[in-house]
């Protein structure tokens, strides 16, 4: 079983793993979220103006909007994030300095922004227009309509697809290491590609797969809870009234007897 004491070996070695377990805990982990969080807030604010860019009657507005999607979502991420981080180098080191942090999140939310604003176009298009047309008939202009009305309801129908949404920024946020992170801006994959160099052993990656894990799986059964409340709604079924028990409602009582006089 000398195959498998190499395996044990290369990708479970438990001392490399807690070696390297306190710079994944106190590092990565923390400038993932931070590059998971900030790309998913810039890429929900472009995603809506995307989205409502989709739906215009203008052309002057939808092809721009047609095109930003096509782009974004056609190109490999990769290939995104080293066209964003180099291309826009010079004029990032003049705002943010040599760290190449503020380019990857600014790829990632551009990345994010078109997949966002597809989920949000379905999502208000999926809206009745009857509701519209209700909301113009009793004196609401058409932003006001929309503002208040069709894209909540919109954004509730897509919360699912934004967290799956999520859970993929976070794993597209290990391409960053790229661009060459600063020690302290350190991704996740990056401290456990790091130790893995350092040590001869890739049980520092899977440790830092595991701390993926971590993050993803509460969040998909998290979407599974979401999906399922919103399919049935917040209101159980309750079993249905026995007819007899209107009808003893509606009848007045019946007088009581006494007994018979012998």
């Amino acid at each position: 079983m000398d195959w498998l004491d190499s395996i044990i070996k290369t990708f479970f070695d438990f001392d490399a793993m807690w070696q390297v377990f306190p710079q994944l805990l106190g590092v990565g982990l923390v400038n993932t979220l931070v590059i998971s969080i900030a790309a998913t807030v810039i890429g929900v604010v472009l995603g809506m103006i995307i989205a409502i860019m989709g739906i215009s009657s203008s052309r002057w507005l939808r092809v721009p909007a047609r095109i930003y999607t096509d782009v974004f979502r056609g190109l490999p991420a990769i290939l995104t994030i080293l066209l964003i981080g180099q291309g826009f180098a010079r004029f990032s080191q003049q705002l943010f300095g040599p760290s190449p942090y503020p380019l990857g999140i600014l790829a990632l939310s551009l990345i994010a922004s078109a997949y966002i604003g597809e989920i949000f176009r379905a999502g208000i298009q999926s809206v009745d227009r009857g509701q519209l047309e209700a909301c113009r008939a009793l004196g609401m202009s058409y932003g006001k309509a929309m503002r208040l009305v069709v894209v909540p309801q919109g954004i509730r129908r897509v919360l699912p697809a934004l967290v799956n949404q999520f859970i993929a920024i976070v794993k597209d946020s290990s391409l960053v290491y790229f661009l060459g992170l600063l020690v302290s801006e350190r991704e996740l994959f990056r401290v456990g590609q790091d130790a893995a160099v350092l040590t001869g052993n890739l049980s520092p990656l899977v440790m830092a797969g595991l701390f993926y894990l971590v993050i993803t799986v509460p969040l998909t059964h998290l979407v599974n809870f979401f999906d399922n409340r919103f399919r049935t709604g917040r209101r159980k079924a309750t079993p249905p009234k026995s007819g007899l028990d209107e009808l003893d409602e509606v009848q007045p009582p019946l007088p009581a007897t006494t007994g018979s006089n012998t």
